[in-house]
């Protein structure tokens, strides 16, 4: 094994096939096990086998290539719907993993220069950095924070519970440093000291699975409150080739509002996903007033997504409305997706014939603006497609709120395992913040779920479902404080580190 590990070419191989396997612990698949072999195999090449800084970057830079290519795939399903995109495909799904891959690059490069060791100060240096390296991922450039490696719990809730105190990256460090513990069977410590810093750990495991556990048992035990409006939401699982063709515009709202079903009269809000209303922009839905008006009556409030143009800017927004088209509230995305919504250096890539992935030439507009709507006595806070995944971004005011509401597209992503993917940041949300979180998606998963990560109710057809009760429970810590909780992690971790080695210096 030694030998093979010394080649450099078997050495970038094994790295390739670890971040390749490290991704199948990742939603949909969710075989968390994979990380107790991968992240401790990735570590002991850095301890043993790698002495030149140049060569440590690239056994991360490989090892977060192999894992992205294999996790990331299907971004490329967005540009087979425009013939000029199909040619630009295989640069897209090698490039973008090889660009994230430089951030894991950039974990093993920096743990590199603190003389790693066979001891267990290596592990705390590795870690930090990793978590660290992931949230600056999260946040640089616009951030990605998509398939950290703490996503690989979202099918375990009561391991998930601790998120509503620490947040998404604290609980990715110490996921990371719990998925690296095996390494030291491998470390020139005795036997017994092995076993009790294994054993340890273990049962800290289990102390955090037992109490999430108990709080979801007693969450349980609460009753539900009765809401206000019944909220209706919709899946219309339109194919996307769909919209990008110029339909009729009155053909198609008459097929949502009739898949809707709104022959009744309680209070209703009928939610329909990002997009949904293509070929015309806002200011163009008055034309088709009678519809509404003959479809809803005064008891229904209609919530959709639709494009918006204000000052020759372009939005995508979403619009809440009443049966006669009147605009009540409207919310303008914050968070655009390069490339999908906005050309960077746009007017580099015109010129190359390029444009945006999504339909038109001119490139949206960025609000930054999200303040909480109120419905029928029902506040919440609005999220576009995958606003949705960043933690800690999501109540910049810290007011009160119900539940978040989150509307996509995700024809985009095909059939693939992009909309699983996208679905388990929503539980994630749910959890951190202490809310319902109500998804209404086009080609993808619609759902329901409750303050603790449980899908009450979820549609991948066409049709629809209701939400007509909430189980609430308080502000969550990590609500009140937000992502500074990791930073408070470092400080422990280094606090550590230095300690032990100290005492491994001795």
């Amino acid at each position: 094994m030694s030998s093979i590990l010394e080649n450099k070419a078997y050495l970038f191989l094994i790295c390739l096939l670890l971040g390749i396997l490290t991704s199948f612990s990742l939603p949909p698949y969710n075989l968390v096990f994979i990380n107790f072999l991968t992240l401790p195999v990735l570590l002991y090449i850095l301890v043993n086998y790698v002495n030149k800084k140049t060569i440590s970057f690239f056994v991360g830079w490989i090892f977060g290539f192999g894992y992205f290519i294999s996790n990331l795939y299907w971004i490329t399903n967005s540009l087979t719907f425009d013939v000029n995109f199909k040619i630009i495909i295989p640069f897209a799904l090698i490039i973008i993993p090889l660009f994230l891959g430089i951030f894991y690059g950039l974990v093993t490069f920096l743990s590199n220069f603190f003389n790693l060791k066979n001891k267990i100060s290596s592990i705390l240096i590795f870690s930090v950095i990793f978590g660290g390296i992931e949230i600056l991922r999260s946040f640089i450039f616009g951030g990605f924070p998509w398939n950290l490696v703490v996503f690989s719990l979202s099918s375990n809730l009561s391991s998930l519970q601790i998120l509503a105190y620490v947040g998404t990256y604290s609980l990715n460090l110490l996921s990371i440093t719990i998925f690296l513990l095996p390494i030291i069977f491998f470390f020139k410590y005795k036997s017994l000291t092995k076993f009790l810093i294994f054993s340890l750990s273990l049962i800290l495991v289990a102390i955090n699975f037992l109490y999430g556990n108990l709080i979801i048992k007693n969450f349980e035990k609460k009753k539900s409150e009765k809401l206000s409006s019944i909220i209706r939401v919709v899946s219309p699982n339109i194919p996307i080739e769909r919209f990008l063709t110029n339909q009729d515009v009155e053909i198609n709202i008459n097929e949502l509002i009739s898949l809707s079903d709104p022959d009744n009269s309680e209070k209703k809000i009928f939610i329909f996903p990002e997009g949904i209303i293509t070929s015309i922009y806002f200011k163009d839905l008055k034309l088709f007033k009678n519809i509404f008006e003959k479809k809803f009556n005064n008891n229904h409030k209609v919530i959709l997504g639709i494009n918006s143009i204000k000052q020759n800017k372009i939005f995508n927004s979403l619009v809440v409305l009443n049966n006669e088209t009147e605009l009540l509230y409207k919310y303008n995305k914050n968070k655009l997706v390069p490339f999908g919504e906005f050309l960077p250096f746009e007017n580099f890539f015109k010129k190359l014939g390029l444009k945006k992935i999504t339909q038109g030439y001119q490139s949206f507009s960025a609000d930054n603006k999200r303040e909480i709507l109120n419905i029928d006595q029902l506040k919440f806070i609005p999220l576009i497609c995958y606003e949705i995944i960043y933690s800690g971004k999501i109540n910049p005011n810290k007011k009160y709120y119900d539940f978040i509401l989150n509307i996509s597209e995700d024809g985009w992503f095909g059939k693939s395992i992009g909309p699983t993917q996208h679905l388990s940041h929503s539980i994630f949300r749910s959890i951190e913040e202490g809310k319902n979180v109500i998804r209404s998606t086009n080609n993808g998963v619609s759902a329901f779920i409750n303050p603790k990560g449980q899908i009450i109710k979820q549609l991948s057809e066409k049709g629809y479902f209701d939400v007509n009760e909430f189980k609430h429970v308080d502000k969550t810590y990590f609500a009140k404080h937000g992502n500074k909780i990791f930073f408070y992690f470092v400080l422990i971790y280094i606090t550590f580190t230095i300690i032990l080695k100290i005492r491994e210096n001795k």
